[in-house]
């Protein structure tokens, strides 16, 4: 992949004014909108009027258990009964799972249209929608099929956030946590002596977004240093599948992260790269945030398999993010099954 990210890619703004210029300076042949039924009520309202007239618009189920093959195929299909072609452009308006999707519909039909993510939660605006992943979950694996492909912007509007219920604005604030604890020590601390929700967000938005354009830009297919981006994601991950089709114990994408990064703090500090101390002001912040979930004994030996079919893994090892100190993160450092089972463990204890 030799394009990169870099801020020409990615516009924070609180209007829809230059929105509304780039589709007017650009002739694309048709256009697709992707909207669930969330972001068709919410946010299509505010970018209908500034679309041409005709216009696909494609509606799909919310939530990461329809983040499928099944669902890909009813876009694709929607987008070959219109005669979309390679000169038109496909819309993703919602959070991560519209993200992912939706750019993997479009970088793979006809071999790659031009798309844009409108992300329209903190965990989109913070994370999903930068950087270029793509994918779609396949049986219990989050991602497992996917690709790299940089869209050609990401459209940040800010004013989407007050659409959010509670739980998913505070599903995205777990990774504006992680993006301090692997980066910036000195945000960490403002956040800290900060008040949720009572953040300025657009100021959040813009420093996860350097945060992750910067570790981007120096490793855009993850051969490395990006993988620091996964910080709170190996045991995180593990977790959101286990209970992904469980109706009463299902977890937003963050709140499964919020834990991750509680356990892999922990191992942190048992494998002796950070203090006691440093554990504990981590536990107490994501604590003080996030609901506890009830990790039953006999469930923790399957969560952990789980972490055997990370990306990240090579060899047959599990490979994971550790923090080596707060604001600074070691990559590809390798845990066991049984490590995995006894932070899940340490967890189920706080």
């Amino acid at each position: 992949m030799s394009e990169t990210l870099t801020q020409q890619h990615v516009h924070i703004a609180q209007s829809l004014e230059a929105f509304e210029e780039f589709l007017q300076e650009n002739n694309y042949t048709k256009i697709a909108v992707i909207v669930d039924e969330n972001t068709l009520q919410h946010c299509y309202p505010l970018i209908k009027p500034l679309l041409p007239a005709q216009h696909l618009l494609i509606e799909i189920t919310s939530g990461e258990q329809h983040k499928t093959l099944e669902t890909c195929s009813h876009i694709w299909q929607q987008m070959t009964d219109y005669q979309m072609d390679r000169k038109s452009l496909v819309i993703n308006v919602g959070g991560g799972v519209i993200g992912d999707m939706g750019g993997f519909c479009a970088t793979t039909y006809k071999r790659g249209l031009d798309f844009i993510q409108m992300p329209t939660t903190l965990l989109a605006q913070v994370d999903a929608s930068v950087g270029g992943k793509l994918g779609i979950d396949f049986q219990q694996f989050k991602n497992h099929i996917g690709a790299f492909k940089i869209p050609t912007w990401v459209y940040i509007y800010p004013p989407f956030l007050q659409t959010l219920p509670a739980r998913q604005l505070l599903s995205g604030f777990a990774e504006v946590i992680k993006h301090c604890l692997i980066a910036d020590a000195d945000k960490w601390q403002a956040l800290q002596q900060g008040q949720y929700p009572g953040f300025d967000w657009a100021d959040i938005i813009q420093h996860s977004v350097e945060v992750k354009a910067d570790v981007v830009e120096n490793d855009p297919l993850e051969y490395g240093l990006r993988k620091i981006l996964n910080f709170g994601h190996t045991i995180g991950h593990a977790i959101e599948s286990h209970y992904l089709n469980d109706p009463e114990r299902a977890l937003l994408h963050g709140e499964a992260i919020a834990i991750g990064m509680l356990c892999e703090t922990y191992l942190s500090e048992q494998k002796g790269f950070i203090n006691t101390e440093a554990l504990q002001t981590v536990v107490q912040y994501i604590q003080a945030l996030y609901p506890r979930l009830t990790i039953h004994s006999e469930e923790i030996p399957a969560v952990a398999q789980l972490t055997t079919q990370d990306k990240k893994n090579e060899g047959g090892e599990i490979k994971c993010t550790l923090l080596q100190q707060i604001g600074q993160a070691n990559f590809n450092q390798p845990i066991t099954l049984a490590e995995v089972e006894k932070a899940l463990k340490w967890y189920q204890g706080l």
